[in-house]
C-alpha cells in the first residue's frame, strides 16, 4: 500500500521554518476557532506535526486542509482536531483511547496532556508510519486493530477522542468508557458533519453537538441500510 501525495504541492525540506509555520498555525487557526484549552493550544504548539506524515507532505504540515494519506485516508483538519480535544476537558491523570491513530500526531499530542493513551489505527502503512513516530513516548501504546471496536482491554477510559468523522457511535466504544466519561467525535448526520460531546453516566450515554465543522472520514463506521423495494 501506498503513500499517495500527488494532489499536494510539495518542495525540499531544506530551509524550511517549521517553528514558524506551527506558531502560524496555532494563531491563524487554532485561537480563531475556539481552541481554547490553553493546555491544548500549547501542546499543539510544540509537537512537530511534520514528523508523523510521510517525508512528502512535511512541507504542508500545518495547512488548513485533510491531507492525503494511504488508501483513501486523510489527516484531520488542525483546528477540527484541537476543538475535539478542547470539548474532551482532559485532565493531566486521563486513560485515553484514540480512534484513528493515523500518522501519530494526535497520540503526541495527547502524550503532553494526558496519563496513557491507547491509539488505535486499522491501516497497516499508517500505523507502520505511527509506531515508528511514538517509539520514544512510553505512555502511548499503538494497538493495530479495527477503529470501530476500539480497544476493550484497556477500559475503562475516561476520554475517547475519536479523531475524525464516523457515521455514528458504536455501542462498542460506548462500552469501554467509566461512568462519567467524556467522547468527542465528528458525526455525520444527513451529509453534515457535527463535532459533537457524548458523555456516560449511569443511566446510559447522551450527545450534544457543539460545531458543524468538516473533520476526516474514518472507515468502519458506516450505518446499516435496511433492504429497500
Amino acid at each position: 500500500m501506498e503513500m499517495i501525495a500527488e494532489p499536494v504541492q510539495t518542495g525540499t525540506l531544506t530551509g524550511i521554518d517549521f517553528a514558524a509555520m506551527r506558531q502560524a498555525m496555532v494563531d491563524s487557526q487554532l485561537r480563531p476557532n475556539a481552541v481554547s484549552d490553553p493546555r491544548v493550544v500549547a501542546a499543539m504548539g510544540q509537537v512537530a506535526r511534520e514528523a508523523f506524515l510521510p517525508q512528502a507532505l512535511a512541507p504542508v504540515a500545518y495547512a488548513d486542509v485533510k491531507l492525503p494519506l494511504a488508501d483513501a485516508r486523510t489527516t484531520n483538519l488542525p483546528v477540527a482536531t484541537g476543538r475535539l480535544l478542547t470539548q474532551a476537558a482532559l485532565n493531566s491523570s486521563d486513560r485515553v483511547l484514540l480512534i484513528g491513530a493515523a500518522g501519530g500526531y494526535t497520540a503526541a499530542v495527547l502524550d503532553g496532556l494526558v496519563g496513557a493513551v491507547v491509539a488505535v489505527e486499522c491501516d497497516p502503512t499508517l500505523a507502520t508510519l505511527a509506531r515508528a513516530a511514538l517509539a520514544a513516548m512510553p505512555k502511548v501504546t499503538l494497538i493495530e486493530g479495527p477503529l470501530e471496536a476500539g480497544y476493550p482491554a484497556g477500559a475503562p477510559y475516561d476520554a475517547i477522542v475519536v479523531d475524525g468523522a464516523i457515521e455514528h457511535v458504536p455501542q462498542a466504544l460506548i462500552d469501554q468508557l467509566a461512568v462519567g466519561g467524556r467522547l468527542v467525535a465528528g458525526v455525520i448526520d444527513r451529509g453534515v458533519c457535527r463535532l459533537s460531546l457524548g458523555t456516560r453516566s449511569t443511566g446510559g450515554f447522551g450527545v450534544a453537538d457543539f460545531a458543524d465543522f468538516d473533520a476526516a472520514h474514518l472507515p468502519g463506521f458506516a450505518v446499516a441500510t435496511g433492504f429497500v423495494f
